[in-house]
């Protein structure tokens, strides 16, 4: 698997799970909710967007190292 396409699986991946949490948060609406949401969720999705940002620059890393060795 390359980076875009793992980009891609990791960016469905966490587009699939807010989707399912805000399912899950329409019935679970108390503050063991929002501290879950915030002790987990919030941490995890910022760790997916950085995980995101660095695949997307490792792309262009390796697209001008494939340039520079051809």
């Amino acid at each position: 698997m390359g980076v875009h396409e793992g980009r891609g699986t990791l960016a469905r991946a966490m587009k699939d799970l807010m989707l399912r949490w805000q399912d899950t948060r329409s019935q679970w609406n108390d503050a063991q909710a929002k501290r879950f949401e915030e002790e987990r969720l919030l941490n995890i999705e910022h760790d997916l967007r950085a995980a995101v940002g660095a695949m997307d620059s490792m792309a262009v890393l390796l697209a001008q190292v494939r340039r520079d060795c051809e």
